[in-house]
């Protein structure tokens, strides 16, 4: 509730109330419609009904202002805020964070999607330094030049019999990535429970003993946006099949198949040091869109 005089207080969040999960998917909508992006990472979201996160809010006469989504174990905590759109100038993205900086003793990761400016401010009003940077590519896919490559050997992930192969695949392809690389059987379930998720969207790889070695999986979720953007939401090979050219053949697979459902605009999201990575994409005709900053706070 909120208070008659001083700051919003910040409360914590039921992702099991059916009142409170309505509110969030409301105000992650808003939000993505203006910022034109999603605030929150489909693993937040996962980790949030898990308990593996906590959210943490601020009303306004009943309204939901804004909302955090923290780590509940581990050091440092990892966490991503949102402030509505209609209700931004008001403090309570400071007041979010400063509670997320008490709970977790000034060791603090924290996304900011879309590098705003309000976020750059944000951050240095409460000395956050820039830790990671993760690049949000684009490509408008009748400008997009698929490079010649065999498709042969790509087919559908099947659910339920691909499910352990790819896990091994995914965690061998991603062994240095801090979050796709430990994905498990739960957030695998979790993203195939998902509204957007298409087994035809899932592409995978096999060579002639049938063995997987790499994917692409797409994501195909409007999320409120005026454009519906296919999102390459992994794609990955395993490392005894890099340099092969595998990827590149998968990434033609990938964009073959967005084409074919009638999707005019692709997106992406790599580690700004994956050069190899970086470099693929951009030979193919992807372009710089947005820039996602993890901040970092540490205890003095």
């Amino acid at each position: 509730m909120s208070s008659p005089s001083g700051p919003e207080p910040v409360s914590t969040f039921d992702p099991r109330s059916a009142d409170h999960a309505s509110r969030l998917a409301l105000i992650v909508q808003q939000a993505t419609r203006v910022d034109g992006q999603p605030p929150f990472s489909d693993q937040s979201l996962v980790d949030l009904r898990s308990g593996a996160r906590e959210g943490l809010a601020i009303e306004r006469d009943g309204i939901l202002s804004g909302i955090a989504l923290v780590t509940t174990d581990g050091w440092p905590r990892e966490a991503e805020l949102v402030v509505s759109p209609t209700m931004r100038r008001r403090g309570d993205g400071g007041r979010l964070l400063e509670n997320l900086l008490e709970r977790a003793g000034g060791d603090l990761l924290i996304w900011a999607h879309g590098d705003h400016p309000a976020a750059r401010v944000l951050a240095m009003r409460h000395s956050l330094q820039p830790a990671r940077q993760l690049l949000q590519l684009r490509a408008a896919l009748e400008g997009v030049a698929v490079v010649p490559g065999s498709a042969d050997g790509i087919a559908s992930f099947r659910p339920g019999i691909d499910d352990g192969e790819w896990l091994e695949i995914n965690a061998a392809a991603f062994a240095d990535h801090p979050e796709q690389g430990s994905l498990s059987q739960h957030d695998l379930d979790a993203r195939m429970s998902a509204t957007w998720f298409d087994a035809d969207d899932f592409l995978v790889a096999r060579d002639a003993t049938g063995t997987m070695t790499g994917f692409c999986w797409l994501k195909v979720d409007d999320g409120g946006a005026e454009e519906t953007v296919g999102e390459f939401y992994a794609v990955g090979v395993s490392p005894d099949a890099q340099g092969s050219g595998l990827g590149r053949r998968l990434v033609n697979a990938g964009l073959a198949r967005l084409r074919s459902r009638g999707i005019r605009a692709a997106s992406l999201y790599v580690e700004a040091d994956n050069l190899p990575a970086v470099a693929l994409y951009r030979s193919v005709g992807f372009v710089d869109h947005t820039i996602d900053i993890q901040y970092a706070a540490r205890r003095p």
